[in-house]
């Protein structure tokens, strides 16, 4: 009798455990934990959260309601925004419902629906803000044949190819990447099912799956920063050449705001995915994470709004104060 009772005991932990979790669910580690400090950066990280939230729904919308804005520069700016939006959606809310629960389970499911939504919007947004170069190109260095080059046809066309490009790689990687076995205690060291995290919990052979990772780091980060540097290559050499001061100041604005997002955003991922597994550590996933998926969003619709007269402007109208300066 007496060697039944730590038999018992452990049969009644596994109950207890698989009650909780199923076997195919996993464990994120999360954030934050019960400490008072943790609880506020929770409560910052949340009012960061509706700040992005409500600054990119507005910037949709006071684009869709302003004529003048209703140019291919401000319909890719509303993708951006929409972008940006739903890349928050994908995270947040699930990271914030596991803390106040206290739960941190995700099933399978969940898991890679995840890792497929935030592939695809991040994608996304890295060909979307390369193909946005083109249009400051073609802006500034044949500004006579905007209207031929960039028109609505051509603007649709770059949010689809953005939108189809970035889904068909994030498919591809979220099918392999569920194929594999995996091994140990599901937990992740990460507030949800980034890739990084959930591939050290593969068991067996991964050389196919990081060969994928490498042609799509190539299309998806190389190739469009490739594609962002050559743009402003060509933008710089037309600006040089301009005698004006004013003209010259009036190029560099039009494009302080496209070229500072760029750079926010392929930094932070550049440093989330293109670094060797060797030198990658949970602390730093964490960082680079928060950074492009919070911390960018938030910053890109303040960017654009603050250095854009046309959207100032735009939402002057809208609120019925325009003012002629």
């Amino acid at each position: 009798m007496l060697s039944n009772g730590p038999q018992e005991g452990t049969e009644k932990g596994e109950i207890r455990q698989r009650n909780q979790t199923s076997p195919v669910d996993f464990i994120l580690e999360g954030l934050f934990d019960d400490s008072l400090t943790h609880l506020f950066l929770f409560i910052l990280t949340m009012v960061v959260f509706l700040i992005v939230a409500s600054d990119n729904i507005l910037t949709i919308l006071l684009i869709f309601a302003d004529s003048q804005l209703h140019t291919p520069m401000y319909f890719l700016l509303s993708q951006l925004s929409l972008m940006d939006r739903m890349h928050v959606s994908t995270t947040i809310p699930k990271m914030a419902t596991n803390y106040l629960s206290g739960k941190k389970s995700i099933s399978f499911v969940g898991c890679a629906t995840q890792h497929f939504l935030y592939l695809s919007v991040g994608g996304a947004e890295c060909l979307l803000l390369a193909l946005m170069s083109y249009d400051r190109y073609v802006a500034i260095c044949h500004p006579l044949h905007y209207t031929v080059l960039m028109n609505r046809k051509v603007g649709l066309m770059m949010a689809l190819v953005s939108w189809l490009g970035a889904s068909i790689n994030s498919l591809i990687h979220t099918v392999i990447l569920t194929q594999f076995p995996l091994c140990g205690p599901q937990k992740t060291h990460h507030f949800y099912c980034e890739f990084p995290a959930v591939v050290k919990l593969v068991r067996g052979d991964i050389t196919v799956y990081e060969t994928t990772v490498h042609i799509s780091s190539i299309n998806l980060l190389l190739l469009p920063i490739f594609l962002v540097s050559t743009s402003y290559a060509f933008i710089l050499h037309s600006v040089i050449q301009i005698r004006s001061a004013g003209s010259k100041r009036n190029a560099f604005a039009t494009c302080s705001s496209h070229l500072t997002v760029v750079s926010l955003w392929f930094g932070a991922c550049m440093f989330s995915y293109m670094r060797p597994r060797s030198q990658r550590t949970p602390l730093q996933d964490k960082v680079g994470s928060v950074f492009y998926s919070i911390i960018t969003p938030t910053l890109n619709p303040l960017i654009y709004t603050l250095w854009n007269k046309d959207v100032a402007k735009a939402l002057r109208r809208v609120l019925g104060r325009d003012v002629i300066t």
